[in-house]
């Protein structure tokens, strides 16, 4: 049984209220007469977000013929009974509904009035998540990457405290803030003490970059293995957290347990301030603005603008997606983390997301094959190569031009590929890829550059139509099943067609 919060206290006698004045034939406007409270406070009562005061409920209680300790009490009637256990339950306070601007007597009430309806549809989001090996983990990322859809992945709130935090700590607007000025902010500012022996602590925290020991003087344990990019990050990050006041958070570097939507969502906001920390918004437009304006496309150029910051490739293109929807009109596009085994060539895509539609390829691929000409997969090949040879030095960045087999869509694809950090023997890549438009052949002159190679892709091999494709991983199954039931449908509606 969970604790009841003040929050459920409030559904509940929201949901009392309303169920006697619908028994009772009354409107708000009704009620609001006979008792003298207003339509806009009984309006709000009963949709849970105000709790009257006692002569308020004293009125109620007259008005109804009830008993104010039963108006106050926690029992509901026996209509009401079903949904006690979703009511009690914690589920309403882990559902992300404000995301998606429902209110949870709206739930409530929908399951009030269409229960076998409700509860048919709610088995079958629970049966195509089982499907489809989803947990609450995976269901809290999705609603994230929706939220972060429905903003285009811009969020001025943060950017401007980002700002704030450049004036507060009389930061001038030309610096670019590096580690050891980040950990200053943090031993001086908030009294934190910092240690990079996070690796020395337990046999099982050896790979993992950070951790928060909260306290009268937080200590925050780095990994000394850290790159000085890595360090920044996790400075900043930690400095967005204070900053941002966020009370609910993850204390490693990463979310190690996922029980909370609101450790995510302030996970990603403490990510965002670190990336608008570390690259400032007026100073990224210049940069990619003058990238832009080349005719001529260089990975070198590109390359330089992004160590010009104290951030890993990562950030920046994490930066990257923030910023082209917003400043540049850049809305179709989509970011892509492939980690790959050089051992067991086993690839994963680890991280997604996707502005104005869900562009390919992306994770819904179970158990499929990606496409292996997809410059996210290539450059890890390129990577592999420089390894064995020794002459690998700095993270790869190339681009590519990536055309639909059988389709109409072609994507400007920039990846950058680099060993993982701590496991040479994972390799892993970061991926922007971005429709090609009118509009972003306008932007981004070297669009057309000869240099950029164009490629033929497909989503997953399974899915695929190229014939004698040399990169080919996988029989063309699922294409070959869909082929046959086309022609069985087409079949059927010919025999049809003659009676």
């Amino acid at each position: 049984m969970h604790e009841i919060n003040e929050q459920n206290i409030r559904l509940i006698f929201g949901l009392k209220l309303r169920e006697l004045r619908t028994d009772n034939n009354l409107s708000l406007s009704d009620l609001s007469k006979k008792t003298g409270i207003s339509v806009s406070y009984l309006n709000e009562i009963e949709k849970g977000k105000k709790y009257p005061k006692a002569d308020k409920i004293a009125a109620l209680a007259e008005e109804f013929d009830v008993t104010y300790d039963w108006l106050v009490s926690l029992q509901l009637g026996r209509k009401l009974s079903p949904i006690a256990d979703l009511i009690r339950s914690n589920i309403l306070n882990e559902l992300p509904l404000e995301i998606f601007g429902i209110e949870p007597i709206e739930l409530i009430n929908m399951l009030m009035t269409t229960p076998t309806k409700f509860n048919a549809f709610i088995s079958t989001l629970i049966e195509i998540g089982r499907n489809y090996d989803m947990s609450v983990e995976n269901f809290y990322y999705s609603v994230l990457r929706t939220f972060q859809e429905m903003n285009e992945n811009y969020f001025g709130e943060i950017e401007k405290a980002a700002d704030q935090f450049y004036t507060k700590y009389h930061i001038s607007k030309e610096e670019i803030l590096e580690h050891k000025h980040l950990e200053k902010i943090l031993e001086e500012e908030f009294n934190y003490k910092i240690s990079y022996t996070l690796q020395n602590t337990h046999n099982a925290l050896r790979d993992l970059r950070s951790l928060l020991i909260p306290g009268k003087q937080p200590l925050l344990l780095l990994n000394k293995s850290l790159t000085t990019e890595q360090k920044a990050f996790i400075l900043a990050k930690e400095i967005g957290y204070k900053f941002l006041d966020l009370k609910v958070r993850e204390y490693a570097a990463s979310l190690i347990e996922v029980d909370s939507f609101e450790k995510v969502v302030n996970n990603f906001k403490a990510g965002y301030f670190a990336g608008a920390l570390l690259i400032r918004e007026k100073m990224i437009i210049d940069d990619l603005k003058n990238l832009f304006s080349h005719d001529d496309y260089s990975s070198d150029r590109f390359s330089n603008i992004i160590s010009k910051y104290h951030c890993t490739p990562e950030v920046f293109f994490h930066r990257m997606t923030n910023i082209l929807p917003k400043h540049f009109g850049l809305k179709q596009l989509f970011f892509l983390r492939f980690s790959r085994n050089e051992v067991s060539k086993d690839i994963s895509l680890t991280k997604e997301m996707h502005l104005a539609g869900l562009h390919n390829p992306h994770a819904t691929a179970l158990n499929e094959h990606y496409c292996r000409r997809w410059l996210s997969l290539t450059i890890m090949d390129e990577l592999e190569q420089l390894k064995s040879t020794k002459e690998y030095v700095s993270p790869i960045l190339r681009a590519q031009k990536s055309r639909y087999i059988n389709g109409d869509n072609e994507y400007l694809l920039f990846s950058v590929a680099m060993p993982r950090t701590g496991n040479n023997s994972i390799n892993y890549s970061i991926s922007i890829g971005i429709l090609i438009n009118s509009k972003l052949r306008k932007t981004i002159k070297f669009c057309d550059d000869e240099n950029i190679a164009t490629r033929m892709v497909s989503e997953t091999c399974e899915r695929c139509s190229a014939v004698d494709c040399n990169e080919r991983a996988a029989s063309p199954s699922i294409l070959n099943k869909n082929q046959k039931i086309k022609q069985m449908k087409s079949a059927i509606e010919s025999l049809l067609s003659r009676t």
